[in-house]
């Protein structure tokens, strides 16, 4: 049963926030919790339900998700998951588009950059009303585990594991060039020697694609104790735009070195590729960034004779740990949704099944129920006990979670970061000082425009 929905036509992300705020979708009120002492009433097993959920991600995710869909079809006759998967920018492209035309799925795994955006513009629907009538059980969940998905006191996401950015390290590739495996607190001027020393020796990138993503932007500021906003989202977080321009220096200086690939070799090879197109898979790059639970799709694509080992980002040089605890993905109810109880008794199955999450195996991120974790554990592979293993390495010494991203960030992510600054700074059109001022002007005026 491998069915997908009519591909949307993409447009332009910012095109589409523009519709969707100018004509949002009205959401539909969620439903009453029962009296006290009154059951919550059951869908009819005759009721016929087409219940659609979207997602974004690697092969492997696509894999298992879908055999859990079936999974919960077997318990639920009555409903037939409709479903549709791609890669990240895709998925928020297609989303957006539906969005706009009052289309949106019942289900849509969120993002936390996203989620503060969605909900102001009125996409997402509450599910606190879930929660009272037990449709949602959270029970063997913590209040920690749940808070990323709320905005002003109100659940509107619920968090699909645990998760934190990652440097992805090739243990074979360090071995064979010689070269130590760096520090926990390890600068970016080290990495810098360590991706041109890999490089050197072993002839390959040191490092491959994404020294450029917004994430990073992020994450040198976390690391000085800032963030890329404030806590209002009125305007960026912090005075000091050197700290970005001397990365894209060392971009620049890598490049030059051809320790890394080129701008043009990103975009024309590894943009929205597959994880198994990507150089440290394929054995063309030493090291990787990605988010701690994709490291089971570089595993499963790999192969398991490969040996990988995650380690936090790098800091700037005396500055603070640049991770935080994130979840990892959210699904969220959206308000166009037409069987909103019915998506909620799947995201209840999704996070608390056991037997469906020995299928999941924790790809997304760590469980947030405690109880999954525990039934997990003795079942786990080498990148899954390596993600366990990781999280809590790096929670001993990690940032506060950081605000969600206020509306704007979309549009400065996709026609201002990229578009005016790092495509730029990185094909040699402008220096990085220009592009870091063109940056705070473009999204200050972004920011104050959206308050």
């Amino acid at each position: 049963m491998y069915r997908r929905l009519t591909t949307t036509l993409s447009l332009l992300f910012v095109l589409v926030l523009l519709v969707s705020a100018c004509a949002p979708a009205a959401a539909p009120a969620a439903p009453a919790a029962p009296a006290a002492g009154e059951e919550a009433a059951a869908p009819s097993s005759e009721e016929k339900i087409e219940l659609r959920i979207a997602w974004w991600g690697s092969q492997d995710r696509h894999d298992r998700t879908i055999k859990v869909i079936e999974m919960f079809e077997e318990l639920h006759p009555n409903i037939d998951i409709v479903y549709e998967f791609g890669g990240f920018n895709d998925h928020l492209t297609k989303m957006s588009t539906q969005a706009a035309g009052g289309n949106l799925p019942d289900i849509m795994q969120q993002d936390y950059a996203w989620i503060g955006e969605w909900t102001a513009r009125g996409l997402l629907m509450p599910l606190d009303d879930f929660i009272d009538d037990g449709t949602l059980d959270f029970s063997n969940v913590s209040d920690g585990e749940l808070a990323g998905g709320r905005i002003d006191g109100k659940l509107y996401a619920v968090n699909l594991g645990t998760n934190s950015q990652a440097i992805t390290l090739d243990l074979d590739a360090f071995e064979q060039a010689g070269i130590e495996l760096p520090r926990p607190d390890w600068t970016w001027a080290e990495f810098e020697q360590i991706v041109l020393e890999l490089h050197e020796k072993l002839g390959i990138w040191g490092f491959g694609p994404l020294l450029g993503d917004e994430q990073i932007w992020a994450s040198i500021y976390l690391g000085n104790g800032q963030w890329r906003y404030n806590d209002e989202g009125s305007a960026l977080g912090y005075e000091d735009d050197q700290l970005y321009a001397d990365h894209l220096h060392m971009i620049l200086r890598l490049q030059e070195a051809d320790a890394i690939p080129s701008r043009e070799v990103e975009v024309a090879e590894y943009t929205d590729t597959p994880v198994e197109a990507q150089p440290i898979v394929t054995g063309e790059s030493a090291m990787a960034y990605y988010w701690s639970n994709q490291l089971v799709a570089v595993q499963s694509a790999a192969g398991e004779d490969r040996n990988f080992m995650m380690v936090p980002l790098p800091r700037v040089t005396g500055g603070q740990s640049a991770n935080y605890m994130k979840p990892s993905q959210f699904f969220s109810i959206t308000s166009q949704a037409k069987h909103p109880r019915e998506a909620a008794m799947f995201i209840d199955y999704f996070t608390n099944d056991i037997e469906a999450n020995k299928v999941l195996l924790a790809e997304r991120g760590v469980p947030i129920s405690s109880e999954v974790r525990e039934a997990l554990q003795p079942l786990l592979g080498k990148a899954q006990l390596a993600v366990f293993d990781y999280l809590e390495r790096v929670g001993q010494d990690i940032s506060p979670v950081p605000p969600p991203d206020p509306v704007g960030h979309a549009d400065i992510r996709n026609n201002v970061l990229r578009a005016l600054v790092v495509d730029p700074v990185l094909y040699g059109q402008i220096t990085p000082e220009e592009g870091v001022q063109i940056l705070r002007e473009e999204a200050s005026a972004i920011l104050a425009k959206n308050q």
